[in-house]
């Protein structure tokens, strides 16, 4: 082997960015036992080139050990299944993907640091690397671990702003489960927040996106003979109350342009895009729900994990195992999303019916007690879409002081009530507001009576669809 040609190569590894490349110190800093990991930014002047150091609180690693981690391979957990590492490639492969010098920095015990380095141009002019380890100082902390990228000539960022800006985004999603447990990570200063594709954290005028279902488990046989489980989780976003919100704010908390599929590897994102959704095309409906995806080394063949951790590859087993059903899935949420924003339009076009129902309402008598309630004053109106049993023309609930009526898109009626007014002049706004009337009317008229409301409802709903089908 020609080192200088070989050094060459390792920095055409191929690392998507340098948040994927930086990913690799973090990974090897949270399996060192780390609590705190420190990124720190900075260029002497303009015209220089960035210098990129990140430390740790971890368990530091010995003088054998420093002086095997720059050489390719040369990990204690070459091919080792239960955490990040695997190869022992990720240290060397992406400092030099993004610097031409390296310098490892560690200490045990609040002993001496020592420190090994490796430099491109040395390599290059045919000087070999000496990875002997070498004292440079005593430690200020009980162990930890020192990287440091000097002329840093591959970062695509001009500003450093907006390189922090990019760590911040993406490290804040790759490692979102371990900062959210307590692992503390911070780029010049500032800490890194966990950002959640799924959304289920997110807090926007009050809502957050919702579990569309209890998480699914699928249990594959690894390359060693045993099992490991593959668990998949579905997130809704809630699209009547973020529907109205504009682009800018839409894109800001990731609702635009961040749905599909992210991939967990040992609780850390490595892939995220439209994966194993089988014939299911990604459509602008499908910003609306989020798939995500976890599993352990022990299945990395199945995904197709290569040595820089980025991306998938699946197997044929794992597409059979999973496909099927998470294509289902994916059809059945962007019905769901389609229909949502059906409803949404459609309680628009209600809203005059509501508010003359509302306004009326004062001068009704106020609904009388029920099960220990207070008697309930002067009410307001919502109309809404919803999916019933065949036979039910609406379903009705009472909230606070909000009654919901929840036509059913299934009924024959539906159809036959609100598809004429489409071809009447301005939607048929009066002939609608009438009709919504007389189903605000009938609502409220069967609130009155409830002990036989449930039973009314389904008399009427299943002669009236009976009628309408005849007709």
């Amino acid at each position: 082997m020609v080192p200088s040609n070989f050094v060459r190569a390792v920095r055409e590894s191929g690392y998507l960015s340098i948040s994927t490349a930086i990913a690799e110190l973090l990974d090897n800093a949270l399996q060192a036992s780390a609590s705190e990991i420190v990124i720190t930014i900075t260029r002497t002047d303009a015209n220089s080139l960035p210098e990129i150091t990140v430390e740790d609180d971890g368990v530091g690693m010995s003088k054998k050990e420093l002086e095997t981690c720059l050489r390719f391979g040369g990990s204690s957990r070459f091919d080792a299944r239960h955490s990040f590492g695997r190869f022992g490639m990720g240290l060397p492969a992406a400092s030099l993907s993004q610097a031409k010098r390296v310098e490892v920095t560690s200490w045990q015990g609040h002993g001496d640091e020592l420190s090994v380095a490796l430099d491109v141009d040395l390599v290059s002019n045919g000087t070999p690397p000496a990875l002997a380890a070498t004292k440079v100082g005593r430690s200020r902390s009980e162990s930890g671990t020192r990287v440091r990228w000097m002329q840093c000539d591959r970062i695509e960022y001009r500003r450093l702003a907006w390189l922090e800006r990019a760590l911040h985004r993406d490290l804040g999603r790759m490692y979102r489960h371990f900062i959210s447990n307590g692992s503390r990570i911070s780029i010049n200063g500032k800490p890194v927040e966990p950002i959640d594709p799924l959304l289920l954290s997110a807090k926007v005028q009050g809502a957050s996106a919702s579990l569309a279902f209890d998480p699914l488990c699928y249990e594959l046989e690894t390359s060693g003979g045993d099992t490991s489980m593959v668990n998949v989780r579905f997130s809704m976003l809630p699209v009547h109350r973020w529907h109205h919100l504009d682009n800018v704010t839409k894109r800001r908390i990731g609702i635009v342009g961040h749905g599909g599929v992210s991939i967990l590897r040992a609780g850390r994102e490595i892939a995220n895009g439209w994966h194993l959704m089988g014939g299911k095309r990604k459509e602008n409906y499908d910003d609306w729900w989020r798939c995500e995806i976890t599993f352990e080394p022990p299945l990395d063949e199945h995904f197709g994990i290569t040595i820089n951790k980025q991306g998938i590859r699946p197997s044929a087993e794992l597409r059979e195992a999973l496909e099927p059903e998470l294509e289902s899935i994916a059809r059945l949420l962007n019905s769901r999303v389609r229909q949502a924003f059906e409803d949404v339009k459609f309680q628009s076009g209600a809203e005059a019916s509501c508010h003359i129902a509302a306004a009326a309402d004062r001068d009704l008598p106020v609904l009388p007690k029920r099960h220990g309630r207070r008697a309930i004053g002067p009410l307001n109106y919502r109309i809404s879409t919803t999916q019933l049993a065949p036979d039910e023309l609406f379903a009705t609930t009472l909230q606070s002081n909000v009654l919901d009526v929840q036509l059913n898109v299934d009924h024959p009626a539906f159809n036959a009530l609100y598809k004429p007014l489409q071809t009447l002049a301005d939607g048929g706004a009066e002939f609608r507001t009438a009709l919504e009337l007389l189903i605000l009317s009938f609502a409220r008229s069967a609130m009155t009576t409830p002990d036989s409301t449930d039973r009314l409802l389904a008399e009427w709903g299943t002669t009236y669809g009976r009628m309408l089908q005849k007709a």
